[in-house]
């Protein structure tokens, strides 16, 4: 089994906005029956073995704890409470407005009392339409959801690997259903003032200085998968910096810079995963360079017993 398949945005695109959708349905349901944690860690989506879970939620009024599990080995949506009740469909043939239907069903036959906020898209072309009403965006092709759900399970195993160099405060590796990437967030603990005008998202995320390194899937703005990285607030001169490996480059975004190794590049170097880390690993250090991290907080190795630290320095 090809480890990093190809998976180009146009061979999926269909099949990406539908999916990308049922993962913000079941996404509201998570932000409504969690209890809200520090730069929003409480809202995206965990990875599994068969796919990706909320994580177990509740209980509600008085009603049982309850979990929501895309499974995309046998492609369904399986709703679990505490008790052992469950309720499940099968993802392939439904609407958005059929997805969301069958969704509230399944919550209310299992006696769970919830209801996101705002059911509608976020940060998406048709954000002004209600899911329940979403009935162009109906594609699901199982073959493209097993290769995505492949990439997305390596890349996870890969971000494990980069956060385990790093003792400080650190975000869980997590699929994040607003944008539909997957990432790993590492935090100075230095307080940020918020810009004038930032929203309430953006205002929670980056209270902290961070450096994220992420992966996603290709978007109108990157028409291709990419692994990235960032830094912010961004220091000045820190796209002068020079990257690793030598296809990585930084791009423009939203005013500053992100960096940036495309998934195609990645792979044509015949090691993937180990470009990949090279890369993550060069745009951290040189983020954490210009703004003067503390390289203390490194651990190579994911050691921080002082007695193996001082054993594996003394034979160095």
């Amino acid at each position: 089994m090809e480890l990093f398949p190809t998976i180009p945005l146009e061979s999926w695109r269909d099949t990406k906005e539908t999916l990308h959708r049922f993962l913000q349905v079941v996404g509201k349901i998570r932000l409504a029956a969690s209890p809200r944690r520090n730069h929003w860690w409480n809202v995206p989506f965990h990875l599994t073995g068969e796919g990706v879970t909320t994580r177990p939620m509740g209980p509600i009024a008085g009603g049982d704890a309850f979990c929501v599990d895309f499974d995309f080995v046998t492609h369904r949506l399986v709703v679990r409470t505490l008790a052992g009740r469950a309720v499940s469909f099968p993802l392939a043939g439904r609407s958005v407005a059929d997805f969301t239907r069958d969704l509230a069903a399944a919550l209310v036959a299992l006696d769970v009392d919830v209801a996101p906020e705002h059911p509608y898209p976020y940060d998406l072309p048709d954000a002004g339409r209600p899911f329940a009403e979403d009935h162009e965006h109906r594609a699901y092709d199982p073959a493209a959801v097993t290769r995505y759900w492949r990439v997305l399970s390596q890349v996870n195993l890969l971000l494990e690997e980069h956060a385990a160099g790093f003792s400080g405060k650190i975000s869980p590796v997590a699929h994040f259903w607003h944008t539909f990437d997957i990432a790993v967030t590492r935090f100075s603990e230095r307080p940020v003032r918020p810009a004038a005008g930032a929203d309430p998202v953006t205002r929670e995320a980056y209270s902290q200085e961070v450096i994220s390194a992420g992966f996603w899937f290709g978007d109108d703005k990157v028409p291709a998968p990419a692994f990235y990285s960032y830094t912010a607030p961004e220091p000045a001169d820190l796209a002068e910096r020079r990257l690793r490996p030598d296809a990585a480059r930084w791009a423009d975004n939203r005013g500053g810079h992100i960096a940036l190794l495309m998934y195609d590049e990645a792979r044509a170097t015949g090691d993937p995963w180990r470009a990949a880390l090279d890369f993550y690993d060069s745009a951290y250090h040189q983020g954490a360079d210009v703004a003067h991290w503390d390289g203390g907080l490194e651990c190579p190795g994911g050691v921080t017993d002082p007695v193996l630290r001082g054993a594996s320095a003394s034979a160095s």
